[in-house]
């Protein structure tokens, strides 16, 4: 049988938390969620997530001391990361793929189903 993925949400704003956590649930993926990079350090190492969608502008550390930390491990700077932010227009994915970053989506103008093909096309 195939394991279900497991999709850890760093996301600040609770509301669109909860938005990509129904998407991706409803696309039949296990999710959890952190409100800010210090919570998602504690929650990897709860949940080894498959995937993380991560917000750039969090409160407290930005997702680049989030990413950042990640590399500094060798059991999580393999996850792939989709950036997931408003200012996907002011970053380089070729700057970020060293991060581990293999996706960045603009959150003004992506719709659900842009997040689930991104999760689809990371965990090939």
């Amino acid at each position: 049988m195939k394991k279900t993925a497991a999709i850890l949400i760093v996301e600040d704003d609770k509301w669109q938390a909860e938005q990509h956590e129904r998407v991706l649930n409803r696309a039949g993926y296990n999710t959890a969620v952190a409100l800010h990079a210090l919570a998602a350090i504690e929650a990897i190492d709860d949940i080894h997530p498959d995937v993380i969608v991560l917000d750039v502008l969090l409160i407290g550390n930005t997702a680049f001391t989030l990413l950042h930390e990640l590399q500094t491990y060798s059991d999580t700077g393999n996850i792939p990361v989709i950036m997931c932010t408003n200012i996907a227009s002011d970053l380089s994915i070729d700057d970020l793929k060293p991060y581990g970053v293999r996706l960045v989506l603009d959150k003004t103008k992506m719709a659900p189903k842009d997040l689930v093909s991104a999760v689809q096309s990371v965990l090939v």
